[in-house]
């Protein structure tokens, strides 16, 4: 009744009848002490900073800023994130999305930048492999504070779809630009040695397994250390039988470049002997191969 009584004695908040017009807000306030972002962030930066010469490298000295390609990564770092579809869904949350505003270091007064930005500078991020480069200053960010295992991996592979249409694989002799006929293949046999996308000719018509819908697609490739389960490599290739143990092999010859790499810097013997053992990689069925494994073994690789 006391808890009641105290409810009942409290007085109506009302709302202002008029909005205030200016105010002192700061974005760093608004942010929670403990979110998870605080401490990405700091990270992230660092990183860009290093890249501060390849940014310096892409634009003319002269001209109409763009928007800074920092900017652009660390929003494509949010869209992972938080699965944000779409570039364009991606800016419309940026114009009432404070936590994204903060993170890209913008003003609350700075209106958001239109979608169009990131399909104008992406072939330019292309041209200079910005986005390996980015991911492997993270990755060297992440060796730098022991959270990656230099000695145990697991690799793996999958298909990502092109963004061609199973309508455009035609006979490679075809040459007569009608896209209105690109729907006419019933009963016509189809294969990747007579055929190809005459929208995205790169692509391979491939099933990843029996009874499965084949598409026409590319392969992603993935080098995992096991510690933390950290992605430390990654490769794009054609779509087609081999590319997965290819894929794995190139990855594994990387790292082994950069442990020798390590092992010249080491100072102690201690450091060279530890570092110097092999390493092990883990696969599925789908890398059990005798040549695979041979090429593994002849790497110093153990296979598992």
């Amino acid at each position: 009744m006391l808890g009641v009584k105290v409810l009942e004695s409290g007085m109506r908040g009302k709302k202002p009848k008029q909005p205030t017009m200016y105010a002192l807000v700061s974005l760093e306030n608004r942010v929670p002490q403990d979110h998870p972002l605080r401490r990405l962030k700091p990270i992230v930066e660092v990183v860009l900073q290093r890249l501060d010469p390849v940014f310096e490298a892409m634009y003319a000295e002269a001209g109409r800023p763009s928007i800074p390609p920092e900017r652009l990564l660390k929003a494509a770092v949010l869209m992972a994130l938080h699965g944000v579809r779409s570039e364009r869904q991606f800016c419309e949350q940026l114009g009432y999305n404070m936590l994204f505003q903060w993170f890209l270091d913008m003003d609350l007064s700075e209106p958001a930048f239109d979608h169009s930005t990131f399909s104008k500078n992406r072939q330019r991020l292309l041209d200079h492999d910005v986005s390996r480069r980015f991911f492997e200053e993270v990755v060297e960010e992440a060796r730098s504070m022991d959270l990656i295992s230099g000695d145990h991996f697991s690799v793996d592979g999958t298909l990502v779809e092109a963004w061609a249409s199973v309508k455009s694989f035609r006979r490679k002799d075809d040459d007569s630009g009608d896209n209105n006929q690109f729907g006419a293949f019933k009963g016509e046999k189809r294969t990747n040695d007579t055929h190809e996308s005459k929208t995205d000719p790169e692509s391979r018509l491939f099933r990843k397994g029996r009874g499965r819908e084949a598409k026409l697609s590319y392969m992603g490739h993935a080098l995992m250390e096991n510690r933390n389960g950290l992605m430390v490599d990654f490769e794009l290739s054609e779509a087609n039988g081999k590319a997965e143990r290819a894929a794995a092999l190139t990855m594994a010859d990387r790292e082994r470049k950069r442990r020798k790499k390590k092992r010249k810097k080491a100072k102690s013997s201690k450091k060279r002997n530890r570092k110097g053992r092999r390493i092990t990689l883990a696969a599925d069925k789908g890398y059990d191969t005798r040549d695979f494994v041979r090429d593994c073994r002849e790497r110093g690789v153990t296979p598992h």
